[in-house]
């Protein structure tokens, strides 16, 4: 069996690209103060405001903490959130290049509105997302062609994190997947809407609940899911399907018909789940151009999970983190493969 830890050891080595919808993820805290005389409703002081990194640039800030050199490929707008986003991708030394302005458009945003009183445990109470709904002109998308054009022969494996914004067009969709096959690149793709639509890819990751729309089908039970998880591995055509399934860890399906169940680490301190997934996707992938095993590189990605669940709000896992994780894991269950 690998040695884990050594595969980890081996991310700094590692150039991945990392195409998808930017998203700034916005926490506005507020406290309690009275109920409005306008109408039924609290008004609340601003007392705290937290931007991080969401959809796309989540992948990218997790990649990049685990060790890997990221190149981001993507559009941001001209605004505040496009600058906060590209701070804290620049401080995770995320090469940026490949990220084109759009001043016709926002920055993708969402806005969650925390409540909460002295006495009282803070709640989010509503989410405010701001995105154009407009294809982008194709001059922006000759730009991100151009961008990848540069960076595909550079890297050693390709993320495309679709959130449903429409950055990942139909032919920059072909160009990365015919460069994967052709030059035998590792890719995965997590789409939250649209996955039948990635044919070819090398790996797909789906939560279950994504799984059951894809198949529409309700997944109740291990039987539901292993037919669900073959259908979509069959219409993919891929070498791989990785469905996350919160407290019930994570299940690989590889090309030829092996099936791997790989149980959560640790079920006592989950706190937020959060960009658990981007987190997932690029362990994953990371591992996989280290020289992972399929199943292993899995194992690794639900350690990193493992790690993210443990934290409030959309959050990064670096690689001491990770290591850290599997030596703990490893001293539990006498295992020295995964320390």
């Amino acid at each position: 069996m690998q040695n884990l830890k050594n595969i980890v050891n081996k991310f700094n080595e590692k150039k991945i690209l990392v195409v998808g919808d930017l998203i700034a993820d916005v926490y506005l805290d507020g406290r309690i103060s009275r109920i409005s005389r306008e109408a039924p409703v609290l008004i609340l002081e601003e007392v705290g405001k937290k931007v991080v990194a969401g959809g796309a640039a989540n992948v990218m800030a997790n990649a990049a903490k685990l060790g890997g050199k990221i190149y981001a490929v993507g559009v941001t707008g001209t605004d505040e959130y496009a600058d906060n986003l590209k701070k804290i991708l620049a401080d995770c030394k995320v090469n940026l290049d490949g990220v084109v302005e759009d001043k016709s458009r926002p920055t993708i945003s969402k806005t969650r509105i925390i409540a909460g009183g002295r006495a009282t445990v803070s709640q989010q109470i509503v989410r405010i997302d701001r995105e154009s709904k407009l294809p982008f002109t194709k001059k922006i998308e000759a730009k991100l062609i151009g961008n990848l054009d540069k960076i595909l022969p550079k890297v050693d494996g390709i993320i495309l994190s679709d959130y449903g914004a429409g950055t990942i067009t139909e032919f920059m969709k072909k160009l990365i997947l015919r460069h994967a096959v052709q030059n035998k690149v590792p890719s995965i793709v997590d789409s939250r809407y649209r996955i039948g639509a990635f044919n070819g890819i090398g790996y797909a990751k789906q939560n279950d609940a994504e799984l059951a729309a894809f198949a529409k089908t309700e997944i109740n039970n291990m039987t539901d899911l292993i037919d669900a998880g073959s259908k979509l591995l069959a219409a993919l055509n891929s070498d791989g399907v990785l469905i996350t399934r919160g407290e019930d860890g994570m299940s690989l399906f590889e090309r030829g018909g092996a099936v791997h169940h790989i149980p959560v680490t640790d079920k006592s301190e989950v706190f937020d789940v959060s960009g658990a997934g981007d987190t997932c996707v690029a362990a994953f992938m990371l591992a996989l151009t280290a020289g992972a095993e399929p199943v292993n590189a899995a194992r690794i990605s639900n350690y990193a999970a493992g790690v993210a669940v443990r934290k409030y709000g959309t959050s990064t896992v670096n690689a001491d983190e990770l290591l850290k994780a599997l030596k703990n894991f490893a001293n539990e269950i006498g295992d020295h493969h995964a320390d």
